[in-house]
């Protein structure tokens, strides 16, 4: 147990007096009154849930009630009730903290408080996220301000871990021992986390913002391409005639993943290390003065970018760094940039011969990597989804500080990284590791399958990202032991990654190999689907995004990453990446070989289908699937989605030979039949006119919201009228992204029409 959780009953405000800085105690002990404050119905709701979204706390799914292993989750033990709700609603419902760890660096005192947080309060299980953040699941809202204070007294904030604020800032684990980085990138991402936390020109965006460092640009380690603002390590020589080089970074702007992703525009080819802090505060002020507001679902910094084009943009951010008033700050930090530098505390040493553990060769030639300074290298602990137990997270810090001094660094990939290791500490420590069960081979590789927490806690699930990624980590690791088709040595490093809907947390834009949730209706009842993703790129820092194929039941997922992974080993190449060869036989190709899996039987012939991995119940989506009106117009509705899924799949085609404009265009076809198919049940006869067909879903579907995802409110829809509006594209990267909002259009028409189907049945009823 930590120092912290000693043996008293004094309220941890008292134990913990003289440990908690005072600006961090200051803004939990306001927390905590405005907890007051809402319990007694004095303060609104939407003020009250960005005030604890800005604290880390999130509301959390508990309906589901099923974790992704099938046992039940700890949410059954509460009763019913949302903390987002009114005053007089019951607040026992779980919800989620969301723990900010810049950089993903923790040390041993650290990670002791959030395992005894994680025991006392949640689960008992820390999980890693794809920014490096740690959350703690079936938190009480009446526990947080305490633990707040006790990770406040180790150095750790919740503070902006959510809402519209800058996120955990993050970098490359590998940062200070990277035998390609040009420098160290760890205190400059240290220095802009807490410049910009509470920062006044930082307060007033209409969405998130998230900023990432990377040390090269070769590698996928900090994904600067794909943030709101991503900076890259850089020298370049002084010229003054000598050796000696600055350090600077090249900075990125505008990009991001979410439901339609952007990749990030070159603000400045090299920014010197003490302009960089005034250049990101000055994106800040433009971002928070020009971002939108008002329509969420376009008030990220990559719609103002492309909104603006990155001329304009750049010229405006030039206006604010003309009128900053100077800070110290700004170059401050340079005179220390030590304060996250981590040592050895073992000499190096050669991994000398002699008997190994059992497993050894292959954890070493998987999970180890050498770093830049002789003699020592650095580890990867594999966790299976980002998940730890408290327990091994303790016995975590209690190894490493015999072998490193008791740090570790988060990854994006959920997985935690030692560095500083001796060679010839190896075996020793994977003895170690393998008995606290983390020591498990395959990080970073085919079976390190990554995935958000999709059904099992978010409220915005569609499908059970992480069964199926737990599913798959399995039948993977049983080819690899059979030497199956996913034992082939071509198919070794790629990545999955798994998100539960749309938002790409899980980032399957960016894997070799991606799915993210939806849904379909059959035999009157939903059956929970993964859209398969391809053509991503994980290196050069998230080089490319992929692009739906085809929609696929969840339960046959394995089989289609086994058929996919298959046609790539026997088909391949020689020296051919997967992403040339996913570009080279066409996706017309792949959904071909996918296309008996899309077939689904009745509820009598497969029962199985209408259940989600993990989770023996039939399958809804909160109130959805409960039926559905088996008449003609159903039938016509649903054959004209089909064809626009036709549609959309040709504008895929098209962008793949090439053709920007003709992509473009059946991608505004396609949105036009989708909705054209819609408008069908309401029994009118409309023709082919899109002025009419846009005319007339605005009044029946638009302003009458019943198009409205629950989640995306009227975004999808906004993607027919912009494109509507502006038909015409020459440029391959919006030609890309009108396919990508084509497919979300469609989607949201499926979950339209299943919405009309339940109201059909409720007025029969």
């Amino acid at each position: 147990m930590s120092q912290l959780t000693v043996d008293s009953t004094a309220p941890w405000k008292e134990r913990l007096k003289g440990r908690v800085p005072p600006s961090l105690d200051e803004e939990i002990d306001i927390f905590e009154t405005q907890i007051a404050q809402k319990r007694q119905g004095k303060i609104d709701d939407k003020v009250f849930a960005e005030t604890r979204l800005r604290r880390g706390v999130y509301g959390q799914r508990y309906d589901n009630g099923q974790r992704h292993d099938g046992t039940a989750s700890r949410a059954l033990e509460y009763p019913c009730g949302d903390l987002t709700k009114g005053p007089n609603t019951v607040w026992d419902a779980p919800g989620m903290l969301r723990i900010k760890i810049p950089f993903g660096a923790m040390n041993g005192e650290q990670m002791e408080v959030l395992a005894d947080l994680a025991e006392e309060y949640s689960d008992g299980i820390a999980h890693v996220t794809t920014r490096q953040d740690i959350q703690l699941h079936f938190i009480h809202i009446d526990d947080t301000p305490d633990i707040m204070r006790r990770l406040a007294a180790v150095g750790i904030t919740t503070q902006e871990a959510c809402g519209n604020s800058v996120r955990n800032v993050t970098a490359c684990p590998m940062a200070g021992v990277c035998r390609d980085e040009p420098f160290d990138v760890s205190p400059y991402a240290h220095a802009l986390t807490y410049f910009l936390l509470g920062h006044k020109d930082a307060q007033d965006f209409g969405r998130k913002f998230k900023i990432a460092f990377s040390g090269c640009e070769q590698h996928a380690c900090g994904l600067a391409n794909m943030h709101d603002l991503g900076a890259v390590a850089q020298v370049r020589s002084t010229g003054n005639g000598t050796k000696s080089a600055e350090r600077g970074f090249k900075v990125y702007v505008g990009g991001g993943l979410g439901a339609v992703p952007h990749q990030a525009k070159v603000l400045r080819e090299f920014v010197r290390e003490d302009e960089l802090l005034p250049l990101a505060q000055a994106v800040c002020r433009v971002f928070g003065r020009l971002g939108e507001k008002r329509n969420r679902a376009r008030a990220r910094v990559k719609f103002l970018v492309a909104k603006l084009g990155i001329e304009e943009f750049t010229r405006l951010v030039d206006e604010e760094l003309a009128i900053l008033p100077a800070d110290d700050r700004w170059s401050a930090y340079l005179g220390d940039l030590s304060v996250t530098d981590e040592e050895p505390t073992r000499p190096a040493a050669a991994l000398s011969p002699g008997q190994r553990p059992e497993g050894f060769a292959e954890w070493l030639g998987s999970n180890v990597q050498r770093q830049r300074q002789p003699g020592y290298v650095a580890v990867a602990i594999n966790l299976p989804l980002g998940d730890l137990t408290s327990t091994q997270l303790r016995a975590l810090a209690d190894t490493t500080r015999q072998y490193n001094g008791g740090h570790v660094r988060n990854t994006v990939e959920q997985n935690i990284l030692l560095r500083n290791i001796s060679e010839g500490d190896l075996p020793a420590l994977y003895a170690e590791l393998r008995e606290q069960g983390l020591g498990e081979p395959g990080a970073s590789s085919l079976v390190d399958v990554t995935a958000c927490p999709g059904t099992d806690t978010c409220k915005l699930g569609i499908s059970a990202s992480r069964g199926l990624a737990g599913e798959l980590r399995k039948r993977i690791a049983t080819s690899i032991k059979t030497t199956g088709v996913l034992a082939d040595e071509a198919v070794k490093d790629l990545r999955i990654k798994v998100s539960g809907c749309f938002n790409s947390c899980g980032q399957h834009h960016v894997a070799d190999i991606g799915f993210y949730g939806v849904s379909r209706k059959s035999d009157g009842r939903t059956i929970p689907h993964f859209q398969v993703i391809l053509g991503g790129q994980w290196t050069e820092n998230a080089g490319s995004y992929g692009l739906a194929v085809v929609a696929v039941p969840a339960k046959r997922i394995p089989e289609a990453v086994e058929r996919i992974a298959g046609l790539f080993v026997t088909e391949r190449e020689k020296g051919e990446s997967f992403q040339s060869f996913i570009a080279r036989v066409g996706k017309a190709r792949i959904r071909q070989l996918l296309d008996d899996l899309t077939k689904l039987p009745t509820y009598l012939e497969d029962r199985t289908l209408y259940s989600d991995w993990g989770d023996p119940r039939e399958y809804t989506i909160g109130d959805l699937g409960v039926g559905e009106c088996a008449g003609e117009v159903v039938t016509a509705v649903e054959f004209g989605l089909s064809a626009a899924e036709r549609e959309v799949f040709q504008g895929l085609l098209e962008l793949d030979r090439g053709g920007a404009e003709a992509a473009a265009e059946k991608a505004y076809a396609a949105m036009l039949q989708a909705a054209r198919a819609l408008i069908t049940t309401e029994n009118i006869d409309i023709g082919n006119a899109p002025d009419e067909i846009v005319g007339e879903f605005r009044t029946r579907f638009y302003d009458t919201e019943l198009f409205f995802d629950p989640y995306a409110g009227a975004k999808f829809a906004n993607y027919l009228f912009r494109v509507h509006g502006d038909a015409e594209t020459d440029s391959g990267e919006e030609a890309h992204r009108r396919i990508e909002e084509a497919q979300l259009f469609i989607e949201a028409a499926h979950a339209c029409n299943q919405r009309i189907s339940q109201l059909q049945t409720a007025r029969v009823a």
